[in-house]
């Protein structure tokens, strides 16, 4: 019974609870929506306030736009009224050139009108004239013109000649000026011996004893030593010294130190004579290879071929005009080496072109032909550049001319042996190319006389007065210096002074 009204009590509380929860939810409720309808009324009343500023502000954009849009369409308005008042000018204006235009087409219409009529006259007289002129000088028309382009090639010839010296000048000036100091100073940088050479070597003797010995039994060591080393033992009069003449240079080389071992040694017969010359080419071969060794090294040109270089040491045996040929061509490398560095071109080329320029004269004696030609297809067979042959070969200018070391080359092998105390020739030599030089200057038409003066490095010529004028001096004087360039072989250079002078004899009486 407990039991029962315990739970009609709690069914009762729980019914109340909810009914009084369900009521506190309504008023809860009701409450909030009033809340919502303020903020809601709120929201409008400030977004009416928003639009209403936002509208206003955006009459007061438009506005200003407008007055800024209406500002901006007058002032076109009168950028266009000035341009078409400027416009309304011009076209005036081009009608006004156009009238003038118009006026000045009818002047020279009747101009060119005018100037027919008096061409047709002045055709007619000179055609008058012209048969006039015939009947007076004697002469036609085509007679008349040879004469006149006869004139005219003198003239033009004068002209030529004049014009070809101002040319000749300017460049001279122009050359002058960019390559004096750097010649200069290549040669000032470069210093060598004098030349010295010659064809036979002497060997002297301790005694006069010595001779008998040399020549030996019946002349047999003296036989055996000239078979064997192919030179000419001379043995006369000279006090206790003995001539090895011969002109292969190595050959004489090999035997004078032969023959200096065998007077030393003392024991003089075939056997050891053959000993000893072998021994003394063994030397001189050895001396080669390092001979060109050394020269590769002080030039600094690097992976040469051995064969090369040991032709490139035969060198130091061989002289041409007095000058030691190997010498000759480490000069030559060193100068063209410093031409090359002044011109930023590469130096190593340039020496390697300089060292091996004259390497032909190392074989010339063994193989015909020039040396340049020879050395040029050596150096190609032993696996040298192509620039390094075309050096070789063109340092003569005997050939055309591809690449600007084979001018550094050629240039730094004419400073070499043009330089004061660098070669010497022949007296014959010498005087044959005096006579060269004179036969060919008197060989032009209007010399007079020639004459080569200050050891043949200048011509004088005289000229006829009567058979020549002023403006043919300059190119006659081009000619003979083109001409001695292409037929003579000389050092240095040679000076072409060509001279025209007029004289008058009369006597008093």
């Amino acid at each position: 019974m407990q039991f029962v009204l315990a739970l009609v009590f709690f069914i009762v509380g729980v019914g109340i609870g909810g009914t009084a929860l369900k009521f506190w939810d309504n008023s809860r409720l009701n409450g909030v929506n009033k809340q919502i309808t303020n903020r809601l009324k709120e929201a409008e009343e400030r977004e009416e306030k928003i639009k209403q500023k936002k509208t206003a502000e955006a009459r007061e954009e438009i506005s200003r736009l407008r007055q800024e849009a209406q500002k901006d369409i007058k002032e076109r308005r009168s950028e266009i009224q000035r341009t078409e008042r400027k416009l309304e000018q011009k076209e005036e204006n081009l009608d006004k050139k156009i009238d003038r235009i118009s006026r000045k087409e009818d002047e020279l219409r009747n101009k060119n009108e005018e100037l027919d009529k008096r061409r047709a006259t002045l055709e007619a007289t000179i055609q008058q004239q012209e048969s006039k002129l015939q009947e007076i000088a004697e002469m036609t028309k085509e007679q008349a013109q040879e004469i006149l382009l006869s004139r005219t090639e003198q003239d033009a010839k004068h002209m030529l000649g004049i014009k070809l010296k101002e040319l000749e000048e300017q460049a001279q000036r122009e050359a002058d000026r960019k390559a004096r100091d750097i010649i200069l100073g290549a040669m000032q940088r470069c210093a060598v011996e004098s030349a010295g050479e010659s064809s036979i070597s002497v060997v002297p003797l301790p005694s006069e004893e010595m001779k008998g010995r040399i020549i030996g039994r019946e002349g047999r060591n003296i036989r055996t030593f000239e078979n064997l080393t192919g030179v000419d033992l001379i043995i006369d009069d000279t006090p206790e010294a003995v001539t090895l003449s011969s002109f292969d240079p190595i050959r004489r080389e090999i035997a004078r130190r032969a023959m200096e071992r065998l007077v030393v040694d003392g024991r003089i017969h075939p056997a050891r004579i053959e000993d000893l010359i072998e021994k003394a080419a063994r030397d001189i071969d050895e001396e080669m290879i390092s001979e060109g060794e050394n020269a590769v090294l002080e030039m600094g040109i690097k992976n040469m071929n051995n064969e090369l270089m040991r032709t490139l040491g035969q060198l130091k045996f061989r002289f041409s005009y007095g000058q030691n040929v190997l010498a000759h061509s480490m000069e030559v490398a060193q100068i063209a080496g410093i031409i090359a560095a002044e011109l930023g071109l590469d130096e190593e080329t340039a020496r390697r072109g300089g060292l091996l320029h004259d390497i032909g004269k190392a074989i010339d004696r063994q193989i015909e032909g020039p040396h340049a030609e020879i050395g040029a297809d050596l150096a190609k067979r032993l696996g040298e550049r192509p620039e390094i042959v075309s050096c070789i070969a063109c340092h003569h200018d005997n050939l055309e001319i591809h690449s600007v070391y084979e001018v550094i080359v050629a240039v730094a092998d004419a400073i070499s042996a043009s330089r004061p105390g660098a070669r010497r020739e022949s007296i014959d030599a010498y005087i044959k190319r005096l006579e060269n030089l004179e036969n060919i200057a008197q060989s032009f038409e209007g010399v007079t006389r020639a004459f080569a003066i200050q050891a043949g490095r200048e011509v004088r010529v005289i000229l006829n007065s009567s058979k020549t004028d002023e403006g043919s001096v300059h190119k006659l004087a081009y000619d003979i210096a083109r001409r001695v360039e292409a037929e003579l072989k000389y050092p240095g250079q040679i000076k072409i002074n060509v001279t025209r002078e007029t004289k008058a004899t009369e006597f008093a009486k």
